[in-house]
C-alpha cells in the first residue's frame, strides 16, 4: 500500500503586477464603511460618482431604448459594438468638429474603465513611460503598472484653477516616453483645462510622438463659462488621439457600462496598434449588448437642437449649484481651502496639515468616517504627492452636501482643539 505524505497548505499570492495597483476610492476605507452600515449606521457615501443613489436617473427614453434592445441583446454582438451605437459615437465627435471620424475608428466597451486597461495592454512594452496627471483618476496608473509601464506624474496646478503645467510635462519626457494622459473635465479636481493647455499638451504630444489619450468622460458635465476643448481637435491629424468617453456620468447610467474609445488622427501610422486594440476587443468577445443600445438615443438627447426640456446637468441646474455649494462650503472652513469646480462631480480641497495635525491623510478619512459616518477619499489615493487633500463627492442634493460639510468642520474643529491643547 502506497504511503501518502501530508504537504502543508501553501499560500497562495496575488501576481506581482498588483504590487504597485490602487484602487482607493473602493479599497481598505469602504470595507471599513461597510463594517460600520452592517452595524446599523447610516454612512453618507461621498466617494463615489454612482448617480442614482443619489436621486440622480437617467432620462427615460435611454432605459426604455435598452428595454427594446433585451432581445436582441441575448446574443453577441461583433467585438467592437454594434453598428449603429458606434455610428452615434462618430456622428457626436463630427458635430464637435471632429470631421475625420468613422464608425470603424469606434470601439465600444465596459465603461472607460475597462477600455484604459485594454488599449494601455494593447500599446505598453515593459519600461515604456507613460505621463499620467497628478492628481489622477486612479485607473490609469494602475493600468500603466499592470501593463510593465511606469507612470510618470506630472503635476497639476492647483493655482492656475487645477489646470496641468506644460513645462512641468515636457520636464518629464524622456527617451523611454510612448504617451501622455489628459483628463478634462478632471477627476479628481473638478478642472476643466483651458483652451491653450489642451492645444499646449497636444503640441507636447506633436513635438515628442507621444500617444494622447484623452479622457473626456465628463464632457458633457461644465458649468458656469467654462467649455470644454476636444484634445482630438488640437491633436488634428497629425497626432495620434485616442479619445476616452461614455455614458455613465452626465446620462447617469453608470450600471449600464456603456463606453467608447475612438482613434484619430494618422491611423495609417497606427494601423498594428489598432489591430492590437481589435485582437484585445476580440478576447473579450464583445461587450455588455444591452447597455450598447443606450448609446444612440443618449447621444441623439445630448445633440446640439434636440428639443428635449431642460435635463439636470444643464446650465443653472441641480449639480451646478451642488457643485457651487459644496466649493462654498469648505471654503468656509478655517485652514480648507478649494479651488471652485467648474466641472465633473467633485471638489478637492486642501487642508492646512499643521492646523489639523494630519501626517496621514488615510487615517484622516478613516477617523472622519468613524467619528461622523461621511466616507470621502484621501487625496493620495489619486496619487497625489503630498497627504493635505481629499474627495468629496457632489451628488447628494444640496442641503445633504451643506450637513455633511457642517460634520466635516465639525470633526476637524475638535481635531484642531487637540493640536493646540
Amino acid at each position: 500500500m502506497q504511503s501518502t505524505v501530508q504537504r502543508p497548505t501553501p499560500t497562495f499570492r496575488q501576481s506581482a503586477r498588483l504590487r504597485d495597483v490602487r484602487y482607493d476610492v473602493r479599497g481598505p476605507i469602504l470595507t471599513e464603511a461597510m463594517r460600520l452600515e452592517a452595524e446599523g449606521h447610516d454612512v453618507l457615501r461621498l466617494n463615489l460618482g454612482n448617480m442614482r443613489p443619489f436621486g440622480l436617473d437617467a432620462r427615460p427614453e435611454i432605459v426604455e431604448s435598452v428595454a427594446r434592445g433585451l432581445a436582441d441583446g441575448q446574443a453577441y454582438s461583433d467585438s467592437r459594438g454594434i453598428p449603429v451605437a458606434r455610428e452615434a459615437v462618430a456622428e457626436h465627435y463630427r458635430r464637435c468638429g471632429v470631421d475625420a471620424i468613422c464608425p470603424d475608428d469606434v470601439f465600444l466597451g465596459n465603461g472607460v474603465s475597462e477600455l484604459i486597461t485594454l488599449v494601455l495592454q494593447a500599446m505598453v512594452n515593459p519600461g515604456d513611460e507613460i505621463l499620467v496627471p497628478a492628481p489622477d483618476y486612479p485607473t490609469w496608473t494602475g493600468a500603466v503598472n499592470l501593463t510593465g509601464g511606469v507612470p510618470v506624474h506630472y503635476l497639476a496646478d492647483e493655482d492656475n484653477g487645477w489646470n496641468p503645467s506644460l513645462a512641468d510635462i515636457e520636464s518629464r519626457v524622456t527617451p523611454r516616453t510612448t504617451a501622455l494622459v489628459l483628463i478634462n473635465p478632471n477627476n479628481p479636481t473638478g478642472a476643466v483645462y483651458s483652451e491653450e493647455t489642451v492645444r499646449g499638451m497636444a503640441d507636447i504630444a506633436r513635438r515628442h510622438g507621444l500617444v494622447l489619450l484623452s479622457d473626456e468622460i465628463y464632457e458633457e458635465l461644465v458649468f458656469g463659462d467654462a467649455r470644454h476643448h476636444h484634445a482630438a481637435l488640437a491633436a488634428g491629424d497629425d497626432v495620434l488621439c485616442l479619445t476616452f468617453g461614455g455614458l455613465s456620468k452626465a446620462f447617469r447610467v453608470c450600471g449600464y457600462r456603456a463606453g467608447w474609445v475612438a482613434a484619430t488622427g494618422p491611423l495609417d501610422h497606427a494601423a498594428d496598434l489598432l489591430e492590437g486594440i481589435t485582437l484585445l476587443s476580440n478576447m473579450r468577445v464583445c461587450p455588455n449588448v444591452p447597455g450598447q443600445h443606450a448609446i444612440p438615443v443618449a447621444l441623439a438627447a445630448g445633440a446640439a437642437g434636440s428639443d428635449l426640456p431642460a435635463d439636470i446637468i444643464d446650465p443653472g441646474g441641480r449639480l451646478e449649484a451642488q457643485l457651487a455649494t459644496a466649493s462654498a462650503a469648505l471654503n468656509a472652513i478655517p485652514g480648507v481651502s478649494c479651488v471652485p469646480p467648474r466641472g465633473a462631480l467633485y471638489c478637492f480641497p486642501r487642508i492646512d496639515r499643521a492646523m489639523y495635525g494630519i501626517d496621514d491623510d488615510e487615517e484622516f478619512v478613516l477617523d472622519l468616517l468613524r467619528s461622523e459616518h461621511v466616507l470621502v477619499t484621501h487625496g493620495t489615493g489619486f496619487n497625489w504627492p503630498e497627504p493635505d487633500h481629499f474627495r468629496i463627492v457632489c451628488l447628494p442634493e444640496a442641503g445633504v452636501l451643506e450637513r455633511a460639510i457642517a460634520s466635516i468642520a465639525d470633526y476637524l474643529g475638535r481635531r484642531r482643539r487637540r493640536v493646540a491643547a
